[in-house]
């Protein structure tokens, strides 16, 4: 092959390239753009009023995905109609959870150089209460049955759950007063019966029992544990081994929780399981897909959770008991919370 053959087919080739690379970055920031346009098949969004006051019918509040203006903010469907208009309340937030007329959400603060982001306390009508600094970025969010306790979760580095390559912070804040414990990993461990100390532990994905006690999950030597918590005491205690991301029923009796099982990819190792905390037994729902998520009861029979989708991500449910099959309950949306 000659030299300028060979120079020819050179160029042919760092054009193709270019090419390429300008055509994906023409169609990401295309897709970008599509971003703040209401999608022609999307859900139907409005603006309106959203409180988390008592009214006459159960409401499913989320963080709406949709693309469009309202993108982001925290939005109210019927809980029969969770398909049906979405009313949006102007609230943006990352993560959200809400229980008696209290809400968490947390935020990204714009830097000029880089973001940073917060945990804002808001009350019924959604308006700021109070906030505090987040070190990382927002993983989890959850309030007390009472409104009086809320709990956030952060990544302080790595950005996955899947690998072992991550730290997380965890915070627990009582709204009566205001006083915050900033860190879980302070707090007194007993595992297996004994006291523990070790410099891996993370403490990760709190659910209230009520406004002293909580569960938890606990990750040490390369192990999950769920933990129960006492706030008052400080202390965290080992209940069940391969437990991440808990959720306690309405009714106290069971924990629903991501469970890592044996054969399953790396980058997707978990499956939702429910745990029998008088019996100990655990039960594999009829989910089969990776859930990365900490599922939330809108019964307690059913289950709630977010999978990937075509516009960030959509929430599924399924029978706790391991009956029945998954099915879609809403597109375009995350981070649920059920009003009344």
């Amino acid at each position: 092959m000659t030299r300028t053959a060979r120079l020819t087919i050179l160029l042919a080739a760092v054009l193709l390239l270019g090419a390429v690379g300008t055509g994906a970055v023409l169609h990401a920031a295309h897709r970008s753009g599509l971003r703040d346009q209401q999608q022609a098949d999307g859900p139907t969004v409005r603006a309106g009023t959203v409180s988390l006051r008592p009214t006459t019918g159960r409401r499913l509040l989320v963080r709406n995905l949709a693309w469009g203006p309202h993108r982001d903010e925290i939005a109210a469907v019927p809980a029969d109609d969770p398909q049906g208009p979405r009313t949006v309340s102007g609230v943006k937030c990352l993560r959200f959870h809400a229980a008696a007329g209290t809400a968490v959400c947390l935020r990204a603060v714009h830097g000029t150089l880089e973001d940073s982001y917060r945990a804002v306390v808001l009350d019924s009508h959604l308006r700021e209460l109070h906030h505090f600094p987040a070190a990382g970025i927002p993983t989890r969010a959850r309030v007390s049955p009472s409104g009086h306790l809320v709990a956030w979760t952060v990544f302080v580095s790595g950005d996955s759950y899947a690998g072992t390559d991550f730290s997380t912070r965890t915070a627990i804040v009582d709204t009566r007063t205001w006083a915050i414990d900033d860190n879980l990993e302070t707090f007194h461990i007993t595992k297996d019966g004994h006291p523990y100390r070790a410099a891996d532990t993370n403490i990760w994905g709190v659910t209230f029992a009520d406004d002293t006690h909580f569960y938890a999950t606990l990750a040490t030597g390369g192990h999950t544990y769920l933990v129960r918590g006492d706030v008052s005491a400080r202390t965290l205690t080992t209940v069940h081994r391969n437990v991440e991301c808990p959720s306690l029923s309405p009714d106290g009796t069971r924990i629903a929780y991501k469970k890592r099982v044996a054969g399953a990819s790396p980058d997707a190792p978990w499956r939702l399981y429910v745990l029998d905390l008088r019996t100990m037994k655990e039960t594999a729902t009829a989910e089969q897909r990776n859930i990365d998520d900490q599922a939330l009861w809108s019964g307690n029979g059913t289950l709630v959770y977010a999978l990937p989708g075509d516009y960030g991500s959509d929430l599924w449910t399924v029978p706790a008991d391991g009956t029945g099959a998954a099915r879609r309950l809403m597109t375009s949306a995350v981070a649920p919370a059920y009003l009344g």
